[in-house]
């Protein structure tokens, strides 16, 4: 949640909106967190500015511009003007000089065995803990700190690198372009043809609804293809071609670790527009056979790790922290909980949880004068389906406070302000209509929570970061894990983020990730 002000809970309109939120707060976690190696690079290209960012690895002897070398490409003028929306899309991007060395001897490696060796390639680290990594035409690469804290060495970056080098090499931003336009076009004509013919809304929308179809089916076709020719690349490079399908396999635990609670709308699934893991994993494996046994090739763990170290985890200060069942956010100086077993994101446009019971939380913060009562914008129109008569002061210690219920479709809200001199803060719990005897009760908990930071507390504030440590005799997973701080589920998140899940354990003197301040 940044400093700035937000606006527009997405709940005026009918009820079906309004419903439609609460299934919505539900899916934006899954959403976040379920991004596929190699998200297309259109993807993340639709919000929105600052300058180029990245470096070049080359070979040549005469120092030489990544534009400069990109110049006589005519894709290079799509990935130029969308450059800068990805990084206004993704905080930015990410300085770190050990890190970008790190990442330019891998670039630099996979460049020497490109089959297209005319092309250049920039790539930027954003300043994301989000788990991503697309491409735009150009040569333009991208890649999370959110997915280079995840990867465990050289390899695994080098497959996610190889796998966007492909889509690069095979067009797949050019062809995304063109379906996506035809689509908007096809999306035009089926409206215009239900505006006109109420009776024909029902073919229209099939229609529309095959159209999507067709699109997904491309995007895996896209994806699965951009998955062979990274790990041949990886393969030549002289890197472990069994690397992608680690990774593969990475994400989709890291995926059930981030969603226990999620919804399981089968509408809601991000990863319905891509190949499912097991069927990726198992292609991934194919391939990298073609090089030999697992154990082919090098990994470079070693001297990934010591790249990492320090790298910044997590949400930044102008976003506020999130701290295990707790928000924090030092500039505004205003911190919350939520209940045991909820989640919490924290996202560019609220901070959102989710828990047991399809139970969704949204909060955020507005610009409201002080002399615009809490009562006149509760009612002003802004909630779909208020129940006025429900309207009702609260005092939350020294702050004044106003809750409300709403119903909209198969939901019921409880929406909870308090006034912060010229802030408001609004908290919005929605829950199926069948479980409103646990509405109040959830929202209560949450909202008392609520309070102003001492100055103490918001200088004390520090932001986590990977930090690499040895494995001393007689450690265990539960003594290096139990060092971590800031996070919850400890020992389940160490052993994802060192790939112990397949009950390794810990080798005395191996170096391994935690997370600390």
């Amino acid at each position: 949640m940044p400093v700035r002000s937000k606006d527009g809970l997405p709940v005026k309109g009918t009820k079906n909106r309004a419903g439609r939120l609460a299934i919505g707060l539900s899916a934006c976690l899954l959403i976040s967190a379920c991004t596929s190696l190699g998200t297309s690079m259109e993807d993340a290209a639709q919000s929105a500015a600052s300058g180029p960012s990245g470096f070049l690895p080359t070979q040549s002897r005469q120092p030489i511009s990544f534009e400069g070398a990109q110049s006589d490409d005519p894709q290079s003028v799509i990935g130029r003007s969308q450059h800068p929306r990805i990084l206004a899309a993704y905080g930015g991007a990410y300085s770190d000089p050990r890190l970008e060395r790190s990442l330019a001897a891998i670039v630099g490696r996979l460049a020497a065995y490109s089959q297209d060796p005319t092309r250049a390639y920039s790539i930027t680290v954003l300043n994301s803990p989000n788990i991503n990594a697309f491409a735009l035409p150009g040569g333009y690469l991208y890649v999370t700190r959110g997915l280079l804290a995840l990867a465990n060495d050289s390899a695994e970056v080098a497959a996610v690198l190889a796998h966007e080098m492909g889509h690069v090499s095979a067009n797949h931003g050019i062809k995304r372009q063109e379906r996506e336009q035809a689509a908007e076009l096809a999306g035009r004509v089926v409206s215009e043809v239900l505006s006109t013919d109420p009776q024909g809304s029902q073919a229209g929308q099939a229609a529309l609804a095959r159209g999507q179809l067709s699109l997904a089916s491309f995007s895996r076709n896209q994806e699965l293809e951009a998955d062979a020719l990274g790990i041949r690349h990886v393969g030549r490079a002289g890197y472990d071609p069994y690397a992608a399908s680690r990774f593969l396999g990475a994400m989709e635990s890291f995926s059930k670790f981030r969603n226990a609670f999620q919804a399981s709308n089968p509408d809601l699934d991000f990863l319905a527009s891509h190949p499912a893991a097991p069927q990726r994993v198992e292609l991934a494996r194919r391939h990298a056979a073609e090089f030999g046994p697992q154990g082919t090739g090098v990994t470079e763990r070693d001297r990934y790790l010591t790249g990492i170290d320090g790298m910044l985890f997590g949400d930044t200060a102008a976003e506020g922290y999130v701290r295990e069942r707790n928000f924090y956010h030092p500039g505004l100086g205003i911190t919350f909980a939520v209940p045991n077993g909820f989640v919490i994101d924290n996202t560019a446009e609220a901070v959102l949880a989710t828990g047991p019971g399809d139970t969704a939380i949204r909060f955020d913060g507005v610009a409201l004068s002080e002399r615009t009562s809490l009562d006149d914008y509760v009612r002003s129109g802004w909630i779909g389906g208020l129940d006025e008569s429900s309207v009702r002061p609260i005092q939350m210690g020294d702050l004044q406070g106003i809750t409300a219920r709403a119903k909209g479709g198969a939901y019921a809200f409880d929406i909870t302000l308090v006034r912060v001199g010229g802030q408001v803060y609004r908290f919005l719990t929605a829950l199926p209509a069948g479980s409103t005897d646990r509405l109040e009760p959830v929202a209560r908990e949450i909202s008392s929570s609520f309070r102003l930071m001492s100055p103490a507390e918001r200088q004390a504030l520090k932001p986590l970061r990977i930090r690499i440590v040895n494995a001393g005799v007689g450690d265990t997973e539960s003594s290096i894990s139990a060092r971590m701080q800031g996070v919850d589920r400890k020992l389940e998140l160490f052993r994802l983020l060192n790939g112990l899940e397949d009950g390794r354990g810990i080798r005395t003197g191996g170096r391994y990730k935690i997370i600390s301040e």
